[in-house]
């Protein structure tokens, strides 16, 4: 076995999101998400019927989820701000006092429990209410109306929270719902697709610009998805395969988050293909002036891309998959469960990618982890989940992630997703994740995994036991 020394100062915490464990109690006529419109019109697609009417039940539960963060000794948590559940009306910002003073006593009992909050403004909530009256993110009023929501958050919530990001996996809700179509409202619409993409970005922006302008302690920033790319072969057509996937799901928001403009390959294909978003200079050098200070990167598996065996079929709308197509490495590991190759190595790739091309932003992992099914098929005789493999899986992943830091990442820690089993889209509560089980059928009752016994030993002793052979 090799010891590897974790860094005094390299963080190990944990994350969810506010819809996928806050449940619906309090929550006022008119005040749904994106996410509860979706499960209102498919609840049949949720696994089992269970969404985020329920979630975790965070609200009447947080003090006792925070109690067992202190008892693993956790020392950070991201989770989000239900921005659909924040106002009572969201073009004339009237705040909800009575949601907004349990993110209060969230971020209050955070810290009283040694745990650093680290908040999201958007993980998927953008109200209903917008998306149903100005289309959602396909308005620069929305983005007007998360400039000002961002601007109240920090005034109430800066004083005691240090680490801010604007956006979870920005990318997703478009890509899912107008770009592939495979999510309501199935609408195919390649060029919201990608004015979605743009608006987020500016919105980023104007967000960055109001907290660095009043001052706040701290810093801010975006939780971005990338997939680590690879290309099936060397060959110059799977190369640009490869180049093109991370051109358009990538770099579309590392270039403008990190360096402050699109790439220009990037924006001659949009124009190629109508589908610019079409920017005022006024915009792109709020873009250009506001980057962000660090990133948090969820990642999770490596995508496979080979050069396109067929003609893009001109019939039908343009999608970046014109350019590749998916690859299947024989043999990879699955995680079966979920579906995903099991790839550790794309925690060094990822760090050296983003050494090589974007120097040396701060970042640090905000979302990894391993869903399971059937967990309860590991409970051992004291109902404790022997959850090996999900030890097996962080282990692999910090050997890689630290030995890149070794190697000169700017990378400042590890955060788990999640810390409690939680809700995830469609997929509800099939997959579990946590380090802590909710048990659906005794009322949601917490209980601590062998994996969070674990992740308390990691934590204190900031040693990492790998065997040798990890690296063949």
């Amino acid at each position: 076995m090799l010891e590897i020394q974790i860094p005094k100062d390299f963080i190990l915490g944990a994350a969810s999101s506010a819809w996928q464990t806050e449940g619906w109690q309090g929550k006022k006529a008119g005040q749904d998400s994106f996410l509860d419109k979706w499960y209102q019109e498919e609840f049949f697609v949720w696994h089992e019927g269970y969404g985020p009417a329920v979630a975790t039940n965070f609200m009447e539960r947080y003090q006792d989820d925070i109690q067992l963060m202190k008892e693993i000794h956790l020392t950070h948590y991201r989770t989000s701000i239900n921005w659909a559940r924040f106002f009572t009306d969201y073009e004339q910002l009237i705040v909800d006092e009575e949601y907004a003073q349990h993110i209060d006593n969230v971020i209050d009992a955070l810290i009283e429990a040694n745990v650093e909050p680290m908040l999201c403004l958007e993980h998927y909530e953008l109200p209903a209410y917008l998306l149903e009256k100005y289309d959602g993110w396909s308005s620069k009023k929305v983005v007007e109306l998360y400039t000002e929501y961002a601007r109240i958050a920090f005034e109430r919530y800066g004083n005691r929270v240090k680490q801010w990001f604007t956006f979870n996996e920005p990318i997703v809700i478009q890509t899912r719902c107008y770009l592939d179509a495979i999510r309501w409202p199935h609408e195919q619409n390649t060029k919201k697709w990608m004015l979605w993409n743009y608006h987020k970005v500016l919105a980023s922006a104007k967000a960055i610009k109001i907290f660095h302008e009043n001052q706040y302690e701290g810093r801010i920033g975006c939780v971005l998805n990338p997939e680590m790319v690879y290309a099936r072969s060397t060959s110059p057509e799977d190369c640009q395969a490869k180049e093109m996937y991370d051109l358009f799901y990538n770099r579309v928001f590392f270039d403008p988050m990190i360096k402050g403009e699109f790439p220009q390959k990037l924006i001659d294909l949009c124009k190629q293909h109508a589908i610019y978003f079409d920017p005022t200079e006024e915009e792109l050098q709020i873009i250009k002036t506001n980057p962000v200070d660090f990133l948090g990167i969820n990642q999770y598996y490596p995508k496979r891309v080979q050069a396109p065996k067929y003609q893009w079929n001109p019939n039908t709308p343009f999608h970046p998959e014109a350019y590749f197509d998916s690859f299947e490495l024989p043999g990879r590991k699955m995680n079966h469960s979920r579906g995903w190759e099991i790839y550790p190595q794309i925690m060094y790739d990822l760090a050296m990618y983003l050494k090589a091309n974007y120097g040396d932003i701060p970042w640090l992992i905000t979302e990894n982890g391993m869903g399971s099914e059937n967990e309860e098929h590991y409970l051992n005789a004291d109902g404790t989940v022997q959850d090996d493999y999900r030890i097996d899986f962080i282990r692999d992943h910090l050997h890689y992630l630290l030995k890149a830091v070794a190697e000169g990442a700017n990378c400042e820690g590890y955060m788990l997703w999640a810390f409690t089993d939680c809700v995830s889209p469609m997929n509800a509560f099939k997959n579990r994740y946590g380090l802590v089980r909710i048990d659906l059928q005794r009322n949601r009752q917490r209980s601590l995994k062998k994996s969070a016994h674990w992740y308390q030993s990691l934590i204190d002793n900031r040693v990492l036991h790998v065997e040798e052979m990890s690296y063949r």
